[in-house]
C-alpha cells in the first residue's frame, strides 16, 4: 500500500486481490483502483511447510485457473506491466502476463534458499523465475543474491517506509528501568524463544518486555510455548497480539530486539525501531546487515546465538547514554528508507520493461 501510493507519482497502478479483506478497504481509503478477483484459489493449501504435495498440486491448479481470470483482467484494465507481489503469485502472474501479453516482474520478498523452501522446492521456484519472469524486484541484496536473474533487469527495492514527525522519547531510564521490545509474527523461526531465553541470563532484568506480533498458519501453539518460556524464567512479559502499527509501542521502548534465526529477508521491523529512536539488536546475515551499521546506529549479533544476543543486551541495558547515541543516530540512518526513494527505483525498472497491452478484442 505504502509502495502502490508512492508510485502514483510516477505512473499509474492498479492493484488487484484474489479475496476480500481489510486491506481492499484500505487500499480504497487511499483512492488507489482496487480490484477483487473471485477465484477458488485458497491460499491455505499453497503453504509451504504444512501442506501436502496433493494440496500443493491442487492448490497450483487452482493458482493456474486464477491467473487466467487475472489476464483477463489487466487486459481490461489496458496493464502495460504486472507485477507479482510473492512467490504463490509468481505462478498465477505468469499465467495472466501471458494472457494479457505484457511483461512480469516478479516482487520478491522471500530469500529462495533450502533454509526456508526445502532443498527440492529452492531451485524449482528459481528456475521458475527464470523461465517466467522479465525482471526482478528484491526487498534486499540478500534477497537478490538468493535469486538466479541472468541478464534480466533486477533491482533492490526496499520496503520504505512513509514520512512521519519522530516519537518524542523521554530520558534514558536507568537500567532497573528498561523495556524491550520484540516486533514479528510468532513463529519458531521468528526466534523469540531464543530471546526469552537470552534475556533471562543478562545481568541486569528489565522492568518490562513487549512481544508484539500475533500468531498466524497454525503457529498458535508456538504462542502457548512462549508464554509457558516467559513463566518459567519469570519474566515481566506483555503479550500484546497482533498490531497494525507497532510504532506507538516503539516509542514506549529502549531496546528493539530483532532475533530470526535464519536470515532475515529485509527486516522492516528493525528500520521502524530506528526510526523511533530505539537502540536496535538485529541478526546477521541477511537484510538486516545492510541496515544497521554496528557501533554506530545499532547491533548485531549472529542468527541463533543465544550467548552473544545476552551479551548485546547487557552492554544495552547497562548504559543508558550508549542507547541514547545509538537511537539518535538510528533515526538519521532510517531516513535513507523512505519509501519515496523505493518507488523511484521501482518506477525505472517497469519502466524500462512496459510496453503497450493489447486491447481487449
Amino acid at each position: 500500500m505504502r509502495l502502490v501510493s508512492a508510485l502514483r507519482d510516477h505512473l499509474g497502478t492498479s492493484v488487484v486481490y484474489t479475496a476480500d479483506g481489510p486491506m481492499v478497504e484500505r487500499m480504497r481509503d487511499r483512492d488507489i483502483e482496487t480490484h477483487v478477483l473471485r477465484t477458488d484459489f485458497d491460499s491455505r493449501a499453497m503453504t509451504i511447510r504444512t501442506a501436502t504435495t496433493r494440496r500443493l498440486l491442487t492448490g497450483a491448479a487452482a493458482l493456474v485457473r486464477a491467473g487466467w481470470a487475472l489476464g483477463g483482467t489487466a487486459r481490461r484494465l489496458e496493464a502495460s506491466v504486472l507485477v507479482a507481489g510473492s512467490t504463490k503469485a509468481l505462478l498465477m502472474g505468469a499465467v495472466a502476463a501471458r494472457r494479457a501479453r505484457i511483461p512480469l516482474i516478479w516482487q520478491v520478498h522471500d530469500r529462495i534458499t533450502p533454509d526456508y523452501f526445502g532443498r527440492r522446492l529452492a531451485p524449482l521456484i528459481r528456475l521458475l523465475g527464470r523461465l517466467v519472469a522479465d525482471g526482478y524486484l528484491a526487498n534486499s541484496r540478500a534477497t537478490l543474491d538468493s535469486l538466479s536473474t541472468g541478464r534480466k533487469p533486477a533491482a533492490v527495492a526496499y520496503p520504505g517506509l512513509e514520512s512521519r514527525p519522530p516519537a518524542v522519547r523521554e530520558m534514558p531510564r536507568p537500567p532497573t528501568e528498561t523495556v524491550i521490545a520484540v516486533v514479528g509474527r510468532l513463529a519458531p523461526w521468528k526466534g523469540q524463544d531464543v530471546f526469552l531465553r537470552a534475556v533471562a541470563r543478562t545481568r541486569v532484568r528489565p522492568a518490562r518486555i513487549l512481544l508484539i506480533g500475533g500468531a498466524f498458519f497454525g503457529e498458535e501453539p508456538y504462542r502457548d510455548d512462549l508464554e509457558r518460556l516467559a513463566s518459567e524464567l519469570a519474566l515481566p512479559v506483555t503479550f500484546t497480539g497482533h498490531v497494525d502499527d507497532p510504532e506507538s509501542l516503539l516509542a514506549q521502548a529502549d531496546i528493539l530486539v530483532h532475533c530470526s534465526v535464519l536470515p532475515e529477508p529485509f527486516g522492516q521491523v528493525v528500520v521502524e525501531g530506528m526510526r523511533a529512536g530505539c537502540a536496535v539488536i538485529a541478526t546477521r546475515p541477511g537484510g538486516p546487515a545492510e541496515i544497521v551499521q554496528p557501533g554506530r546506529n545499532g547491533l548485531l549479533v549472529t542468527a541463533g546465538d543465544q550467548r552473544e544476543l545476552t551479551a548485546a543486551l547487557d552492554r544495552l541495558i547497562d548504559d543508558p547514554q550508549l542507547r541514547r547515541a545509538l537511537g539518535d543516530a538510528a533515526r538519521i540512518r532510517a531516513q535513507q528508507f523512505d519509501i519515496t526513494g523505493t518507488a523511484r527505483t521501482v518506477a525505472a525498472l517497469l519502466e524500462s520493461v512496459r510496453r503497450p497491452a493489447r486491447r481487449r478484442d
